[in-house]
């Protein structure tokens, strides 16, 4: 699970650590409370179990979500949320760090979920009064929480587990019941007319497939733009498929390397970029994603479509969401898992040996002959309603 990217520590603690309010009790059902949401795309949508379980569950509660501006289009049109709250901007610098948090204790939240793992999120839960804090004791931050759950260790090691797990842990300590497996996102008319317009027509006779090749974590966990041009030939020559890629803006590079090795159509997103909301739609529509171990890869969970990851550096046991339609690609070499950015040995063989052919056995055990998946998409209005019946029971 990725950790808050912030300078925690240089929060005057002094001024806001005043004793701990009375505690809230637990029993009754919170008037309100603020959920503190994690900051990488993937951790957020294998989050959405969770937070969907808590807005079962206390229903007739305000919930906040604090996060990222850049995490929201991630949450938009799932109605998990009353009210999004967004944390100031890291160069801002203290004053609005202490603006923040006076307008946090305004609000008198009573309790609070924190989602993501640094001290920095307790602290700020902790100074802006907020009598019931819930969370996991690391990073030293056990003293802040009035709740708390510890993480499973072996030999001073975290032990691998699920973030679905692990966020579902959470949300059972704070009163709900089993949140399952259904991960949950919906898109907006704007994320569909914004897919449309790239799109164009759309031949129904013809797969779908999206390719997502960059990573924002680090290159060691790229498979080479290379062999994602060499995979698009193959679905062509195989299904007739039309292949799409996205990418940022800062993987421009990722997509000139695609461009330039070629040999099929592709049509590649990157200026302008998508937006993880029409992403969101581009993936709904879709027969099959292949991609990299990034966050994209869990939008094909949440909208049932068959998904193949290809994994390079990353241990596959700390994302496993069990959806039946994901394949993975790996090879098994003895320095997998390594967990780093960049290839530490300089080689990169976890993802610069992996074959397009292997990648492409994994389609084989999705898709039909036809390429087509059994089920094809809904409407973003049909798909946010069901979505919305899911959350609220």
């Amino acid at each position: 699970m990725g950790e808050d990217n912030c300078h925690s520590r240089n929060i005057p603690m002094r001024l806001y650590l005043a004793p701990d309010p009375p505690r809230y009790d637990c029993v009754d059902e919170p008037r309100s409370i603020l959920i503190f949401i994690p900051n990488w795309v993937g951790d957020v949508v294998m989050a959405t179990a969770a937070l969907g379980a808590i807005r079962r569950t206390y229903q007739h509660s305000h919930i906040a979500f604090l996060m990222r501006p850049y995490v929201a289009d991630v949450l938009a049109h799932a109605g998990l949320a009353d009210e999004f709250l967004f944390w100031p901007d890291s160069q801002a610098g203290m004053g609005a760090t202490v603006r923040h948090i006076r307008d946090l204790r305004r609000r008198d939240f009573v309790a609070a979920v924190l989602l993501t793992n640094s001290f920095r999120s307790a602290l700020v839960a902790r100074a802006a009064g907020i009598p019931r804090r819930l969370g996991y004791a690391r990073d030293g931050r056990g003293w802040l929480l009035t709740e708390m759950l510890r993480p499973s260790r072996k030999d001073g090691e975290y032990v691998p587990v699920p973030a679905l797990d692990y966020y579902n842990d959470l949300a059972r300590a704070f009163g709900c019941g089993e949140a399952g497996d259904r991960l949950v996102l919906a898109t907006g008319p704007e994320d569909e007319a914004a897919v449309d317009a790239r799109l164009g027509a759309i031949d129904e006779d013809r797969p779908l497939v999206a390719l997502n090749p960059g990573a924002n974590y680090g290159s060691a966990k790229c498979w080479p733009a290379e062999k994602y041009a060499l995979l698009a030939e193959m679905l062509t020559r195989q299904y007739d498929a039309r292949v799409v890629a996205s990418l940022s803006p800062k993987e421009k590079p990722i997509a000139d390397r695609l461009a330039a090795a070629a040999r099929s159509p592709i049509e590649i997103f990157v200026d302008p970029p998508l937006g993880l909301g029409p992403l969101k739609a581009l993936v709904r529509r879709c027969d099959l994603l292949v991609t990299n171990d990034t966050g994209p890869r869990h939008f094909a969970a949440a909208f049932d479509v068959p998904v193949v990851t290809v994994f390079g550096s990353s241990d596959p046991a700390w994302t496993d969401t069990r959806f039946a339609q994901e394949r993975i690609a790996m090879l098994t070499l003895e320095c997998q898992p390594c967990m780093e950015r960049v290839c530490p040995l300089k080689h990169h063989k976890c993802m610069q040996d992996l074959p397009p052919e292997m990648v492409m056995e994994k389609i084989r055990q999705l898709l039909p002959a036809s390429g087509r998946r059994q089920k094809r998409g809904e409407t973003s209005r049909d798909r946010a309603t069901v979505q919305s019946e899911e959350v609220h029971g």
